[in-house]
């Protein structure tokens, strides 16, 4: 704990309450599952399945499929809920486009998710940095959709502007939690910033797909869920996922509880029939779980409603 996440040392600690039996993984490929694990380990890049305890890590990397980090592993926010280590960040590595695009041509991924720590120490939170791996590893991969999950880019003006430029697929930023519970989940960001920066994604390019999500058990109101539904459609945003928070230790932000599946195939249903395109709802539902199944469908859609109003 002084090591990873040393700002949460003096937290009270709460303990994590017993799983229920719809929190359930396991491997379903092992060979599939060590051999994606030597590609990441070989050229030493960091993984979000990894860094942030992701449940789901077993059943993609047994699928091949594994959600890059970018910018290294120590972030400089302090999110309450969040595993990745916090402090203070190394420099940049230069190689790190070029070992993610062969990673990607390795992996044979025909969707790969790249993500990324904050960086509030870079001038420009790390936008140029994403740039260069999507620009490599669209040149290494020319038939791979490339989806980037990124931070907020607060206080870096319009930095953002760049890694548009870069014309990803899917460019996705977690909204997390509801508004009255950002002081104490997420201290370092900001709402409405998060709910701009999607917007402004949208009123750049139109056909870049953009993407939230949102965990659900931190003590969240019903009534607080649907209007950051609202929030997103306001933002044209495409795609919501929706899952179950995990508590990481007893030193993170304590869950409150967990939602019965039923709860969350409810709230997909709203959620569609609000004008979502598409939305992912479930207890292990995460950013990039499953996401080059969302995205070839996410595609569809499109295309369909395109044929039906050509005009627009």
């Amino acid at each position: 704990m002084n090591l990873r996440h040393p700002e949460k040392i003096n937290n009270p600690i709460s303990p994590i309450k017993k799983k229920p039996i719809w929190i359930r993984t396991k491997i379903t490929n092992t060979q599939n599952y060590f051999k994606t694990k030597e590609i990441i380990d070989k050229k030493k890049l960091h993984t979000v399945c990894q860094e942030a305890s992701c449940p789901n890590i077993s059943e993609c990397w047994s699928k091949r499929h594994a959600t890059f980090m970018i910018m290294g592993d120590i972030c400089t926010r302090a999110c309450s809920f969040c595993n990745v280590k916090t402090g203070k960040p190394t420099f940049l590595d230069p190689l790190e486009p070029s070992k993610i695009a062969l990673a990607t041509k390795e992996l044979n991924l025909n969707h790969v998710v790249i993500t990324s720590v904050d960086r509030d120490d870079l001038e420009d939170g790390g936008a140029n940095h994403f740039s260069k791996v999507i620009l490599e590893t669209r040149k290494m991969n020319k038939k791979t959709t490339i989806e980037v999950l990124t931070p907020d880019f607060l206080r870096k003006g319009k930095s953002y502007k760049v890694v548009v430029d870069a014309n990803p697929d899917v460019f996705n930023h977690n909204i997390e939690t509801v508004p009255s519970l950002y002081r104490s989940v997420r201290p370092g960001s900001r709402y409405f910033a998060s709910v701009s920066l999607l917007k402004s994604i949208k009123e750049i390019n139109k056909t870049i797909f953009t993407k939230s999500g949102i965990m659900l058990g931190l003590g969240e109101t019903r009534d607080e869920v649907l209007q950051v539904m609202d929030d997103l459609l306001s933002a044209n945003v495409d795609f919501l996922t929706i899952g179950q928070y995990l508590q990481p230790s007893v030193k993170h932000y304590p869950l409150k509880r967990y939602i019965h599946p039923d709860e969350f195939q409810e709230f997909k249903e709203l959620a569609l029939s609000k004008g979502f395109l598409i939305v992912a709802s479930s207890p292990l539902t995460r950013s990039s779980y499953h996401a080059d199944e969302d995205f070839s469908e996410m595609k569809k859609l499109r295309d369909k409603q395109s044929q039906c109003h050509p005009l627009q």
